[in-house]
């Protein structure tokens, strides 16, 4: 039987991005989505941002739909860029249904997180809080693996975390609105929670 050798380096970098030739399409559908729901323009935003009164109304399709809406294109194109790169580094970490299974429970822990937690959030929009459960899902398989690269970026994690508690948005962050910073929090929680059940592919695969 024929062993998988690791993919490594420059060439694992665009393997990932490739998604082994067959899962790229869903990259693409991805981020034709961020893009699309953007190009319906502040009316549509409204209509599907996670929204406190409107949720109370019986609007639940907004706890979905707030994940994928921004508050603008370079809001929108930020949010596509990270997704873009978590999806180079960490595609191959879990399977497709793997995946499904991680962006569900990070959505859920942020949509539960802002509802009984952040009750003065009265309106959230954006992909940042699923990309940081996402971020760590993929740093929990590699440090699983044993891979210099996991405790790197785990450092990073929770030092980005920590800064983001004690003194607020990164710098370069800039927006027009507040940041939501427990959102990222409430995804790292929830894409670890999933993870942590959840066996990693091996490396190279």
């Amino acid at each position: 039987m024929k062993t998988a050798q690791p993919v490594g380096g420059f060439k694992g970098l665009i393997a990932s991005v490739n998604g082994d030739g067959g899962r790229s399409w869903a990259l693409a559908l991805s981020l034709a989505l961020i893009l699309a729901v953007q190009a319906g323009g502040a009316a549509c935003v409204t209509a599907l941002r996670y929204d406190r009164a409107a949720l109370q109304g019986g609007q639940w399709w907004r706890l979905a739909t707030a994940h994928v809406v921004h508050l603008n294109l370079r809001h929108a194109l930020l949010n596509a860029l990270g997704l873009a790169l978590m999806w180079a580094l960490f595609v191959r970490d879990y399977r497709a249904r793997q995946w499904f299974l991680i962006l569900l429970a990070a959505a859920a822990a942020i949509d539960a997180g802002l509802w009984f937690r952040d009750t003065d959030v009265l309106w959230y929009l954006g992909a940042s809080g699923i990309l940081h459960g996402v971020m760590a899902a993929g740093v929990l398989a590699e440090l699983r693996r044993g891979e210099w690269s996991g405790l790197m970026l785990a450092v990073f994690l929770l030092a980005k975390l920590a800064y983001e508690h004690w003194a607020g948005a990164l710098p370069f962050a800039g927006s027009e609105v507040p940041v939501v910073l427990n959102a990222h929090l409430y995804g790292v929680l929830g894409g670890l929670a999933a993870a942590l059940c959840m066996r990693p592919r091996p490396l190279g695969l």
